[in-house]
């Protein structure tokens, strides 16, 4: 599995960063967010909704209520898992359709998603490493999220997020 590192000096880099993915995002995409409390995974989503014709201002955490829906170029269901240890059953048939359905995912918390979570995605993992500034890690998982990963890291070359490492 390839991986690219990236340094964010703020929450704009990381909508930048993100907003020129969303652009490349398709219908059936999804993209797994992880990282602790306030590493900048809601402000990774804003970046998506803007590359996906959202406006950013839209986009809230989900964490009360697990899933927001927005409409952009193609629709964007926003998941936080947060407050979830586990995905109940109960939960489940609504899950499965965001996950078959024709929109963009993107999922905070997503390893609490288990086995649930499909074979072809991308990762986006975001470590806090100063008052503003993150490192953001995406990793490729089977070939579109491979594919979404050598787009993101083409991109980062042309804006904010310098790379650091391409393994």
């Amino acid at each position: 599995m390839k991986k690219v590192q990236l340094l964010s000096r703020g929450p704009a880099e990381t909508r930048a960063l993100a907003a020129r993915l969303g652009t490349h995002l398709a219908p059936g995409d999804l993209v797994a967010l992880r990282g602790e409390l306030g590493a900048g995974k809601t402000e990774f989503v804003r970046g998506l909704a803007l590359g996906l014709g959202v406006p950013a201002d839209e986009v809230a955490s989900p964490s009360f209520v697990l899933a927001h829906e927005y409409q952009g170029r193609l629709p964007l269901v926003h998941l936080d898992l947060y407050r979830l240890s586990e995905v109940s059953p109960e939960f489940l048939p609504d899950l499965e359709d965001y996950l078959g359905g024709p929109q963009v995912i993107a999922v905070e918390w997503a390893e609490r998603l288990g086995n649930l979570l499909p074979s072809d995605y991308l990762e986006v993992v975001l470590t806090i490493i100063g008052e503003a500034e993150r490192e953001i890690v995406l990793a490729g998982h089977g070939p579109r999220g491979e594919r979404l990963l050598t787009l993101a890291a083409g991109e980062a070359g042309n804006g904010p997020g310098a790379i650091s490492n391409n393994q």
